[in-house]
């Protein structure tokens, strides 16, 4: 059956037909973006949501989406989704951020222009029929100093374009190299350095804890006099009511504000006051921008619900459509050796270290990590996937780490899982040959070669003759079938394992009668998908 989309807020028909051309059913109704009681009534129908900023995915809207696997936002900012909640329930949710990346770019050029010349004031006073030329006393761009805060992706933009004004750019970002920054041809600094420098600053960072009001009081006052101020970012990294003071005192010349603490801003304590230049968060509203993030919404989804390749996910790790087919036997491996721990695990789990080795190592490790958490969180928490699973494991405060190293065996690459309680530590090792399918290599630091199977029984004894036609024996009295056996041991005469791949389930009481042998130490009833 084809997935399913429903976009609920206006995309072009060219995004809706990218969803048919690709195997993707879709249910366009842009109205409902503004009926979230109908949107809840019907969203459980649905695989996919596609939305703008109309629609409010909310924590009651996403415990209705009892089958939504993603939520394409087309657009950078999320606030209107509720991430944790989508995660807690395995939903990936995905916004474009390149889309509207040189749009917003230049709206922050444009506004540092019109705060500069005083545009928007001179325009009103000229068609009020006065003719205040000497009022209107500008300042000019070329050769002053840019202080860009956040130099990523549209940061970036600002400063190619600040420079080819003739402006000289300050960039403070903790994620700048050097080396990028001489690429950019624009200085990096301290926050400091820049805000006692800088004759025009803009913003251009997510908003996170500790962004929040990086503009605030203090920093404003560290500002060079005459400072002009643009923020087409987001809302609340600038104190409006600092920055309205600092204007009225002198010290600020002029701001250019596109995004509000508030919004829709129907007030603040920026408006009307002098050389301050307002717009309603048009950074992305050009029609370029808006057809770009709808194309690639639809592409992003349509690759997630079609090929499982992950792009722009908030929530979840990237998967490129190339690396999905090479991804995929690991993923499988990695869900299957964390579904192994995860059933034989009994006491709470304190730590989890996960070895990647050889070929394994170069691979999208934290996707495989993720998948890995999966396995082994499900046989406690049925619908865990590799969304969730890493937030559960962290609300659980256990420690999870990533060891990679080169190629150390015969195998081309594997994975080793270790988990340790509070009683005792277990470690099971797999790979994937070349016919795809995953293989245990190594339990408790025993080495063997077994397949995985739907249904098998691990058992652990004391190495003993007689063992293995004990087992086959009470099997096939059991009518119990064994599609294959494999065994491993530490040393003659010492601790010996087991795998046995059965055809079916294994009752309780066959169980039992093998664990009444002496030598047995356990018997345990193992389950995979494989599929």
């Amino acid at each position: 059956m084809a997935p399913r989309v429903l976009v609920s807020d206006e995309l072009s028909e060219t995004a809706v037909q990218i969803f048919r051309d690709r195997g993707v059913e879709v249910d366009f109704q842009p109205q409902l973006g503004k009926d979230k009681d109908k949107l809840a009534e019907i969203i459980g129908n649905y695989d996919g949501l596609a939305i703008r900023s109309a629609t409010k995915a909310t924590e009651k809207l996403i415990a209705a989406a009892t089958n939504l696997k993603v939520i394409g936002r087309a657009g950078i900012g999320v606030d209107n989704v509720d991430i944790p909640a989508a995660s807690r329930r395995g939903i990936i949710v995905m916004n474009t951020p390149f889309g509207n990346s040189i749009t917003t770019a230049e709206h922050a050029i444009a506004l540092m222009f019109a705060v500069a010349r005083q545009l928007p004031q001179a325009d009103a006073s000229t068609q009020a029929g006065k003719w205040e030329k000497s009022k209107f006393m500008g300042v000019e761009i070329t050769g002053k100093m840019l202080g860009v805060i956040g130099a990523g992706n549209i940061g970036g933009i600002v400063c190619k374009k600040a420079i080819g004004l003739g402006m000289h750019v300050l960039a403070y970002d903790p994620f700048l190299s050097n080396e990028r920054a001489r690429e950019m041809g624009v200085t990096k600094v301290e926050l400091d350095e820049l805000l006692a420098k800088a004759d025009f600053i803009t913003l251009h960072v997510p908003m996170t804890d500790k962004t929040r009001g990086i503009l605030g009081r203090e920093n404003l006052a560290k500002t060079k006099p005459g400072v002009r101020i643009i923020n087409c970012a987001r809302g609340g990294l600038v104190d409006e009511a600092a920055l309205a003071e600092a204007i009225k005192s002198g010290h600020v010349a002029g701001a250019g504000f596109d995004v509000f603490e508030v919004e829709p801003a129907k007030e603040s304590p920026l408006f009307g006051l002098p050389n301050v230049v307002c717009t309603p968060h048009l950074g992305a509203s050009t029609t370029e921008a808006q057809e770009n993030v709808a194309l690639q919404v639809a592409e992003q989804m349509s690759d997630y619900l079609v090929k499982g390749a992950v792009s722009n996910a908030i929530n979840m790790p990237s998967i490129t459509a190339e690396e999905a087919p090479l991804l995929k036997p690991f993923i499988r491996l990695a869900d299957v050796l964390g579904s192994f721990a995860g059933q034989m695990t009994e006491n709470p789990i304190k730590e989890i270290e996960i070895l990647y080795d050889g070929v394994t190592s170069g691979m999208n490790t934290k996707a495989l990590t993720s998948a890995l958490l999966a396995g082994l969180i499900r046989p406690q928490v049925a619908d865990v996937n590799m969304v969730s699973a890493p937030i559960m494991i962290k609300e659980k405060g256990v420690i999870v780490s990533e060891v990679k190293r080169d190629k150390t065996g015969v195998y081309d690459g594997y994975i080793k899982l270790t988990v340790t309680t509070e009683k005792q530590s277990r470690s099971i090792a797999g790979t994937v040959f070349s016919d795809g399918k995953p293989r245990f290599i190594q339990i408790k630091g025993i080495n063997m070669d077994a397949d995985v199977g739907a249904n098998m029984i691990y058992i652990s004894n004391t190495d003993v003759p007689g063992m293995i036609g004990f087992m086959g024996t009470t099997l096939g009295n059991a009518k119990v079938n064994i599609a294959n056996f494999q065994l491993g041991r530490d040393q003659e005469g010492g601790d010996a394992i087991a795998l046995l791949y059965v055809d079916g389930p294994v009752e309780q009481a066959v169980l039992d009668q093998l664990t009444a042998n002496p030598a047995i130490k356990q018997a345990k009833p193992l389950v995979f998908n494989i599929d």
